[in-house]
């Protein structure tokens, strides 16, 4: 099936890109191949996620379909942001989990449910809450990477990986960036979501409004604190993985939950 072979083409080309990136780590430029082969890998992800949307009329928000929609926005927008960032190294952590979350979304499909049959509200909802996760994804594994780079520059010396970083500020710079981006799209999606609830609790999504505020207050506070006080550090390292924990906490805990568990149908 001409599905199955764009799946594999596009995990194939994941994983290629993924082991290029490692090979070529300790080089202070990064050269383009494996980018050329991400580039592959994402829009055989895009064409395979296209053609079964077409194949079912429809998109279907089950637990693994969303999780590859997902990681192929994040893989995407990491893409764009190699052209004028020093973001590539995440590539070595984003292009497995892409390939991983294809993989099952091939192994397991569910019930389609086309995002047009929602309202505006809704709609609007559903995307920015998309695009506002993947753009914390990449954030939450900056922070990482920079909690990395920091443990390892107190060390003598350092490795061959955190040589090839971009220096401290930079890297605390980008975080910044991708939070007040991502916060931006969050702040949209709480704002539509709260136009089409009609009962909270019936639709079993209390514990995802709460769990998206606490973390929206936290970026929020993050950023501010960044603004005002300086903030940085570990402590904005701490608070970005605290506010993404609880973001996917409300994004998959409860699809995990409700559709894997009880086996009940819920929108992302």
């Amino acid at each position: 099936m001409i599905t199955t072979a764009i799946a594999t083409l596009s995990i194939s080309s994941y994983l290629i890109s993924t082991a290029l990136i490692i090979r070529h780590i300790n080089q202070s430029q990064m050269p383009q191949h494996p980018f050329y082969l991400a580039w592959l890998a994402v829009l055989s992800h895009l064409s395979y996620i296209g053609i079964i949307f077409l194949q079912s009329n429809g998109f279907s928000f089950s637990f693994f379909s969303t999780g590859s929609l997902i990681a192929m926005i994040v893989a995407l927008l990491l893409l764009i942001a190699v052209i004028n960032k020093p973001v590539e190294k995440l590539g070595i952590a984003l292009f497995p989990i892409a390939a991983l979350m294809l993989g099952l979304a091939v192994n397991f499909s569910d019930e389609t449910r086309t995002i047009t049959q929602h309202n505006l509200a809704m709609s609007t909802h559903i995307l920015t809450s998309i695009v506002a996760f993947s753009l914390l994804n990449i954030a939450a594994l900056q922070a990482i990477l920079l909690a990395i780079q920091e443990q390892q520059l107190r060390s003598h010396p350092p490795k061959r990986f955190v040589l090839s970083l971009p220096p401290l500020q930079t890297m605390e710079a980008l975080l910044f960036q991708m939070l007040a981006t991502g916060l931006i799209f969050l702040s949209i999606s709480l704002i539509s979501g709260f136009l089409f609830i009609e009962n909270l609790f019936a639709q079993h999504l209390v514990h995802k409004t709460v769990l998206s505020i606490l973390a929206w207050i936290i970026f929020s506070g993050l950023l501010m604190g960044r603004s005002r006080y300086g903030w940085r550090g570990k402590t904005a390292i701490q608070w970005t993985l605290i506010g993404f924990v609880l973001l996917l906490l409300a994004y998959f805990g409860s699809k995990l939950v409700l559709e894997l568990i009880l086996h009940k149908q819920l929108n992302p």
